[in-house]
Parts: C-alpha cells; structure tokens; sequence
C-alpha cells in the first residue's frame, strides 16, 4: 500500500513538471499567433499581451501576403529545402558509411581530418573567394553547395552505422553483395531513423537560409523567404515613419511574419518526430 502510495505521488509529481513545461513551451506560441490576428488597439489595451483575442483581423497576413515577391521567395526556399536536403543527404552518408567501416585504409587520419573542420573554418572572406572562384555568386547553388556536408551530421550518422549488427554485413558478402549494394538494400532502410532526424536538422538549415543568401547573392529575385520577409519589416517601419497613410503596425507584422515562415516546419515536424526522437538517441551514443 504505502509503495504504492509512492509510486501514485512521484507519477503526479511528474505530470506536473511535464504539464508546467508543455504550458511553458506553448505560451510564447499561442502568445505569436494571438498577437498576430489580433487589432494592434487591443493589444495596446492589454499591455502588449494577449492570449486568447477578443477581436479578429487578418489585415497583417493580407500585407504580407500581398507582396508579389512572396510567392516567388516561397518557391526559392522550397527549392532550397528539397534540393539542398537531398544533397545534404547524399554527401553525408557518402562519406558517414566508409567512415563507419573499421577496416577502411587511413581511417583513423580521415576521421581526424574532418574532425579539425569542426574545431577551425577556414574565415568569411576565403570562403566568399572558394564560392566566387567557382562561380556560384548570384546563384541559389551558392545557398546549397557551400554548407552541403555537415561534419557533426557526419559522425552521428557514422555512429549510427556502427551500431549496425556486423553479422548482417557479413552475411550480404557471402551472398556476394557489394558494398553499394550493401549501403542500398541493407544499412538505408535499416537506418531511417537517423536519415530523418539528419533531413530534419538541414531542412529546418535551408528554410531558415538568410546569412548566405546576404552574403552571396544581390540579385533581389533568387532571395529566399526569410530575407524578402525581413525586407518587408523594414519597409512597413520606414513607411510608418514617412507616411501620412495607415499601415499595418509593424508588431503585428512581425508576428504574422513568425507564424508564416514557421508554419510549414511546425506541420512536418509530427510526422517525423518519432524518428527524429530515435535517431538522435541512437546515433548520439555507441553503445
């Protein structure tokens, strides 16, 4: 009786704590999108906060949305997250499955070599000359290709493939498969999770993309969603400043803003949470 009085107490104990932190991790959410839809007057009223409106208006999404560099942002950074995803991919297991392999020539020294790039960069401005050397200023490859191979992505993949039973390698050899063919039909469906949670992390990177965007690129129809949105901002305060017309106050924007360029990551991530939960914990720790 008493244990399970115990037991009984530590378990709302921890629902509690795991109801407190969900209301923690939901309020600035709801507190964005309330914000948002609701008429900057209210929000004056309230003092700047506002969590469940009491009037409704979508004339911040209307602003942005009326913008006809908008569409054309969304498409580049669709491109950029689907693309750029998919090579990230593609260069990362290349180099994660040889790396994961004990028996590679030199791998001891590669496993090193990549290891520096995390600890030392090779500076901002060599690595704006590597891109325009190779002509690729003013393009949206210049988003992509730059960052394409992520070294701490590397090595939780190459883990991840570590803790692969090697009976199952062996047991492929004999059969007679190679080592592409290993890679294909064995280790790949084996390790979807850490593909999702490696997709996830570079699609969230390219959807975000705005630093690169800057530094590489001038011409105004190849920026991607976050820069256009920041352009935006800036013209709606500058015009609230120097115009006698109305505009939409530029809190509300900013919010509306926010909840436009999260959405689309906020609806993907349920459906890859699972894996992404699974690929972290294995593929962070050799065991």
């Amino acid at each position: 009786m008493v244990k399970g009085m115990e037991d009984r107490l530590v378990n709302g104990a921890v629902y509690a704590i795991l109801a407190a932190i969900a209301v923690l991790a939901v309020f600035p959410v709801l507190y964005v999108v309330s914000v948002s839809i609701t008429p900057y007057a209210e929000v004056l009223k309230n003092g700047g906060y506002v969590i469940i409106p009491r009037a409704v208006t979508l004339d911040a999404y209307r602003h942005l949305l009326s913008d006809s560099e908008l569409p054309r942002a969304f498409g580049i950074t669709a491109f950029l997250t689907s693309a750029g995803s998919l090579i990230n991919l593609l260069g990362i297991m290349s180099m994660a499955y040889p790396l994961s392999r004990r028996n590679l020539p030199g791998r001891s020294f590669w496993l090193m070599y990549i290891f520096i790039t995390m600890l030392f960069s090779g500076g901002l401005i060599p690595t704006y000359l590597v891109v325009k050397g190779l002509g690729l200023v003013n393009t949206v490859w210049a988003m992509i290709i730059p960052g394409a191979i992520v070294t701490f992505h590397v090595l939780i993949m190459k883990t991840f493939f570590e803790n692969i039973p090697s009976e199952l390698f062996e047991a492929a050899r004999m059969d007679g498969a190679k080592e592409l063919r290993i890679l294909a039909q064995l280790v790949l469906p084996l390790s979807l999770p850490v593909i999702m949670t490696i997709a996830l992390f570079n699609m969230v990177g390219h959807w975000n993309t705005f630093f690169t965007a800057v530094l590489y690129v001038t011409d105004r129809t190849l920026h991607p969603l976050q820069v256009v949105v920041r352009r935006m901002l800036l013209e709606t305060s500058q015009d609230q400043l120097t115009s006698t017309v109305q505009v939409v106050p530029t809190l509300t924007l900013q919010m509306a803003a926010v909840v436009l360029v999260s959405a689309p990551m906020i609806i993907i991530y349920p459906f890859i949470q699972k894996h992404f939960t699974k690929g972290m914990l294995v593929g962070s720790i050799k065991g």
